[in-house]
């Protein structure tokens, strides 16, 4: 692990309607990375958005 694996070990990830999953950012806290979450998921767009603990699923269970 690196530095920045351990300062920011939670995940935003997002599901576009394809099924595709992306990295939106990596955050210290889990409120901090719930909270930019949820202002992504109340803008009205069809996607889904939530929050993971880095390796969590494998490496992060998302692209860049």
């Amino acid at each position: 692990m690196n530095d920045s694996t351990i300062t920011l070990p939670w995940l935003v990830i997002r599901e576009d309607d394809n099924g595709n999953r992306y990295r939106v950012g990596r955050y210290a806290t889990r409120a901090e990375a719930q909270r930019i979450a949820d202002s992504l998921d109340g803008r009205g767009h069809k996607r889904l958005y939530w929050v993971e603990r880095l390796g969590q699923h494998g490496s992060g269970g998302a692209h860049d």
